[in-house]
C-alpha cells in the first residue's frame, strides 16, 4: 500500500494551501488518516486526523485554520490549510492506521513521502 502526498509548496503568510494524500490501488475504509510534520531540527508532530466514521481532531495549534476532509470518490484525503504562519513551515506527512485515529506517529503503519510546505513571512 502507497501514500502519495501533494500539493505543498510556498505561500506567504496569510496564504492558503491545500494538500492530498491518495492511497493507490485501495481506499480510506475502515482506516484513519493523519497528518503530521516534521521541520528542521524538530520531532514530527500530529497536526491533524480524521477517524474511520469521520470524527475529526486537530492540533491546537491549528485548529480553527486547517480543515481535514475524505473524498470517497477521489480516494483522497485533504487538509485545507489557511491563515498560514510561518512557524507552519515543515514536511508534511500523511499515515494511516486502522479504524481510531491517534495523534501519536508511532501508532501509524503506513507514511506517505512527504511534501514540503514553507510559509514566508
Amino acid at each position: 500500500v502507497q501514500l502519495q502526498a501533494s500539493g505543498g509548496g510556498l505561500v506567504q503568510a496569510g496564504g492558503s494551501l491545500r494538500l492530498s494524500c491518495v492511497r493507490s490501488g485501495r481506499t480510506f475504509s475502515r482506516h484513519a488518516v493523519g497528518w503530521f510534520r516534521q521541520a528542521p531540527g524538530k520531532d514530527r508532530e500530529f497536526v491533524s486526523a480524521l477517524n474511520w466514521s469521520g470524527v475529526r481532531d486537530y492540533a491546537t495549534s491549528v485548529e480553527g485554520r486547517f480543515t481535514i476532509s475524505r473524498d470517497d470518490v477521489k480516494n483522497t484525503v485533504s487538509l485545507q490549510m489557511t491563515s498560514l504562519k510561518p512557524e507552519d513551515t515543515a514536511v508534511y506527512y500523511c499515515a494511516t492506521r486502522l479504524w481510531r485515529s491517534s495523534p501519536n506517529p508511532g501508532d501509524y503503519d503506513s507514511w506517505g513521502q512527504g511534501t514540503l510546505v514553507t510559509v514566508s513571512s
